[in-house]
Formats: C-alpha cells, structure tokens, sequence
C-alpha cells in the first residue's frame, strides 16, 4: 500500500505517478503513460508510491486509491455491501468519524497479519500434509480468529472510552457534569 515518506531519503526512493489534466497518469521511474489497472498492480506489489498532480503536485493518491476501489467493486464481485457503504458514508462529520478509520485501518491489518501467518505456517506442505492440515485446521482457525476477536474487541473497546472521555469533556465545557 502507498505510504508517505518519513525522511527525505524515503522520499528519493518513493516512485512518483504523475496525473496530467488530460487525466493520463505518469510513471516517472519507468518514462512511461500507464493505466489505473497498471497502479492497481503497482498496489498489489507494495512499493511505496505516491500519485502527484502534475501542475499543483498536489497528492492525489487517496483519490486514485478510491478510483480503483470504485473499479473493483463495479467490476461484479462487490466487497462491500449497500449496507456498509451507507454507514461508512454515514460515518462523516460524525464525531467517530476519525475513531472508525483507525478501527477499519487497524482490524485490516489484524486480518492481513492473520492471513500471512496462515500461509507461512502453510507454504511447506505436500499435498497429503494439506489434507491432514486441512482436516485438522478448526483449532488453528479458532486460535487465530480468537486473537483476531480480541484485537478488535480490544480497539472497539479504546475507541469507547476515547469517545466516553470526549463526551465528558463537551460537556464539561458547557458547564454540565455528568
């Protein structure tokens, strides 16, 4: 996933996609036009990259990011239903609008974290081995979507008392106590 650079030594090494008005995306590294299919995979290699406004060099990753999502999900096999598109929408301008990203960033990650713990312990076996694994996966599953449930449990938990303590302190300012 494109991440901002923390030095400006990152900063030299991070590959740079340039947007020109006519909409047309920019490789700098490779001196070639590429398509938002060509940063989808860009995406799925994981270098960092950024994707700059050719004029302003404004930072428009968040918004090819979000063009690809919006590609992904027409494209026939939606991640997302209706019903969670309207709560995320519903999300903004409210005030755990900045708790839910943290919460959706950090359970994301719990279940990459999961998923590649699953598939290093996997990657050496037979086909014979993956069949006993196979058939004897539920208590592997279970320990890992334990602590999969425990992480998340734990951030919705901190994302309650940060709320509770927000709460207080607006009210509080108003001269009301709880």
């Amino acid at each position: 996933m494109p991440s901002k650079p923390d030095t400006a030594a990152e900063a030299s090494t991070q590959r740079v996609i340039k947007k020109y008005p006519n909409r047309r995306l920019y490789d700098t590294k490779t001196s070639t036009y590429i398509t938002l299919s060509e940063v989808r995979q860009l995406v799925m290699a994981n270098p960092p990259f950024v994707v700059r406004d050719a004029k302003t060099n404004e930072d428009l990753t968040r918004s090819i990011l979000l063009q690809i999502i919006l590609e992904e999900e027409a494209g026939g096999a939606p991640m997302f239903s209706e019903a969670v598109l309207a709560n995320i929408i519903r999300f903004y301008g409210h005030a755990m609008q900045g708790f839910m990203g943290v919460y959706l960033e950090k359970n994301i990650q719990a279940f990459t974290d999961m998923q590649a713990k699953l598939g290093e312990q996997s990657k050496h076996l037979t086909p014979e081995a993956w069949r006993q694994f196979a058939g004897s996966q539920a208590p592997l599953v279970q320990g890992a979507m334990s602590n999969y449930i425990e992480q998340s449990t734990a951030l919705f938990t901190q994302m309650q008392e940060q709320m509770q303590k927000q709460t207080e302190q607006m009210l509080g300012a108003f001269g009301l106590k709880r």
